[in-house]
């Protein structure tokens, strides 16, 4: 990692999560999956839909094109919204991910301003990075300008005293308990004030 590059942290969470290449979406086919998902026969989803059998059949074998009143119907039926009808379903992904970094673990990248520890990194593809970091800086001088990134942040401190610097408004002190969410393509950095090195949760939104 750069030492004083903390915008390294976005760019090491995004080549751990690219996208894979996204398939067309196959009407048919996702509609058979909802009707499986459910253990309905195709007459059950039929009379759940109000849809005749031969039209739900015909729907699920791509020889037809539904109106939008049968996806309508399609989708009450489903108990889904008319969106949902068409939302790709994830796959090799479990809905419902779960991960836990305990007290003293994560992984560490330390720079001349920041020791970040990334946490939930055993996830891929998120959509969000949570880090905890390290205020070590203790004044703007230390930084090599503004930090900036795609997406938006999410701050709050943990312990100590900081000061966020914004590149359009003052600086602003802040404390144990106090958060602050900001658009992160504008320039911003952190200093501690406080004695010891301050720590922060930052949570930075992964724009793709």
């Amino acid at each position: 990692m750069t030492e004083r590059d903390p915008k390294s942290l976005i760019r090491i969470a995004r080549e751990s999560g690219v996208d894979e290449h996204v398939e067309p979406l196959n009407l048919g086919e996702r509609v058979r999956e909802l009707r499986k998902e459910r253990d309905w026969t195709l007459e059950q989803a039929a009379k759940e839909a109000g849809l005749a059998r031969s039209t739900l059949s015909k729907i699920e074998n791509g020889q037809m094109s539904p109106t939008y009143d049968a996806l309508r119907k399609l989708a009450d039926g489903l108990q889904i919204s008319v969106p949902q009808l068409f939302t790709p379903p994830s796959k090799g992904q479990i809905n419902g991910r779960l991960s836990v970094t305990k007290a003293g673990q994560g992984n560490e990248h330390a720079t001349a301003t920041y020791e970040h520890t990334l946490l939930a990194e055993n996830l891929t593809k998120k959509k969000m990075l949570p880090y905890r970091a390290l205020v070590r800086a203790r004044s703007m001088d230390e930084f090599d300008g503004w930090v900036r990134h795609d997406g938006e942040e999410f701050l709050y401190v943990l312990t100590g005293v900081i000061r966020l610097y914004t590149e359009f408004y003052e600086p602003i002190e802040m404390r144990r308990g106090d958060s602050a969410y900001y658009d992160s393509t504008m320039g911003h950095n952190v200093i501690s004030v406080s004695d010891d090195d301050a720590t922060i949760l930052w949570v930075t939104s992964l724009v793709t």
